[in-house]
C-alpha cells in the first residue's frame, strides 16, 4: 500500500512540477498567436522532413540493444526490440522513467529474455549515453562559453556558488551520512528474507553489463551508438526552418539549445515538458530570438514531437498485440 502511494505521488509531483512551469510560462501567452502560425507561417515540409529522424533515432536504439543482449545469452527478435523501444518512450509520457522498465517486460513477456539481463544492458546503455552527452556538453560549452556563462547568470543557476556554501566539515559528514546510509541498506537486505532474490536480481543486472565487453561487432556498435544522436540532432535542428525567426540560426545555436534541452530532460516531467521548455527558450532568446518567437517554437516542437512518440507507442501496441510468444512458435520459424 505505501509503495503504491509513493508511485502515485511521484506521478502525481511529476504532473504538477511540469505544469506549473508550463504555466509560468504561458500565464500571460496569446495562444491564438500559435494556431495563426501552425495555419499560415509554419513550414510543415520541414517537419515532417524531421520525423525520419526521430524514427530513426528510437530504430538505432532497438538494433543496439538487441546487440548488447547477445553476449549475455539472450536473442530476442529484432521487431520486438523496436516495438519495446517504441513503447517505452510512449510509457514514459504517463510515468517519467518507467519506460526502461517497460521495454525490459516486452522482452521477457513476447520473448522470454530474462528482465535482469536486460535491464542491466539498458544500465549500460544509459551510461554510454551519458558519457557521450557529457562530451558533447563539454565540447559545446568551449566553443559556446559567453553563452553559457550569460545562460547561467540570467538563471541564477550556479555550481560554485552552490558548493562554496559547504565546509570541510560539512563534506566530511555527508560523506560520513552516504557510508552509513550505504551500510544500513546492505544490513537490512542482509536480514530480509528477499536477500537471495535480490542478490539473484542483482547478478543478472551485473551480467548485462559485463555483456558490453562481448559485443561481437564493436564498430556497428560505435555507429549505432553515434547514429542515436545524429539522428536527435536532426530530428530537432531540422525544425529550426519551420519559423523565421530561426531558421537563420545556424549548427551552433542548435547544438547549444539541443544540449541544453538534453540536459533538462533530466528533470522527471513527461517528455521534459516545463524544464525543456525553460531551457530551450531562454537560450533562444540569448541568441536574439523575440520572446514570443521562443514560446511558439518550444511550444509547437515540443507538442509535434510528441505526438510522434505518441503514434509510435500506438504503434508499437498494435504490433506487440498481434506478435506471438516467442514459446509459443515453431522451431523453423524461429529460425528464421
Amino acid at each position: 500500500m505505501k509503495k503504491a502511494f509513493g508511485d502515485i505521488a511521484k506521478v502525481v509531483f511529476s504532473l504538477v512540477l511540469g505544469g506549473a512551469i508550463l504555466w509560468w510560462m504561458y500565464r500571460d501567452f496569446d495562444f491564438g498567436r500559435v494556431r495563426h502560425v501552425l495555419l499560415h507561417e509554419m513550414r510543415w515540409e520541414w517537419m515532417l522532413l524531421s520525423f525520419p529522424f526521430g524514427i530513426l533515432a528510437q530504430a538505432c536504439r532497438g538494433w543496439r540493444w538487441r546487440q548488447t543482449l547477445e553476449p549475455a545469452g539472450e536473442h530476442p527478435r529484432t521487431s520486438t526490440c523496436l516495438n519495446a523501444v517504441f513503447l517505452s518512450y510512449a510509457v514514459s509520457l504517463v510515468i517519467p522513467r518507467i519506460g526502461e522498465f517497460a521495454r525490459c517486460g516486452v522482452l521477457k513477456r513476447w520473448d522470454g529474455v530474462s528482465f535482469s539481463k536486460a535491464l542491466g544492458t539498458v544500465v549500460t546503455e544509459r551510461a554510454i549515453d551519458s558519457l557521450l552527452v557529457m562530451v558533447v556538453t563539454a565540447l559545446t560549452l568551449l566553443s559556446q562559453f559567453t553563452i553559457f556563462r550569460t545562460f547561467f547568470d540570467q538563471t541564477g543557476t550556479s555550481l560554485g556558488g552552490f558548493l562554496a556554501s559547504f565546509t570541510t566539515t560539512g563534506y566530511i559528514v555527508t560523506a560520513i551520512c552516504g557510508l552509513a546510509t550505504l551500510l544500513l541498506i546492505w544490513y537490512l537486505l542482509r536480514r530480509l528474507s528477499i536477500y537471495n532474490k535480490v542478490k539473484a536480481t542483482l547478478s543478472g543486472i551485473w551480467q548485462g553489463i559485463i555483456s558490453l565487453k562481448d559485443v561481437r561487432n564493436v564498430p556497428l556498435f560505435l555507429l549505432f551508438t553515434i547514429g542515436i544522436w545524429v539522428c536527435y540532432f536532426l530530428h530537432y535542428y531540422l525544425t529550426f526552418f519551420c519559423f523565421s525567426a530561426t531558421e537563420h540560426l545556424g549548427l551552433s545555436c542548435a547544438l547549444v539549445t539541443f544540449v541544453v534541452g538534453s540536459i533538462a530532460v533530466i528533470v522527471p516531467t513527461p517528455n521534459g515538458a516545463g524544464p525543456w521548455h525553460f531551457a530551450v527558450k531562454t537560450m533562444l532568446i540569448l541568441y536574439a530570438v523575440p520572446s514570443d518567437d521562443a514560446l511558439n517554437f518550444v511550444l509547437i516542437v515540443h507538442t509535434v514531437q510528441t505526438l510522434l512518440v505518441v503514434l509510435l507507442g500506438i504503434w508499437a501496441w498494435t504490433a506487440l498485440a498481434f506478435t506471438p510468444k516467442k514459446n509459443s512458435l515453431r522451431p523453423e520459424i524461429l529460425a528464421n
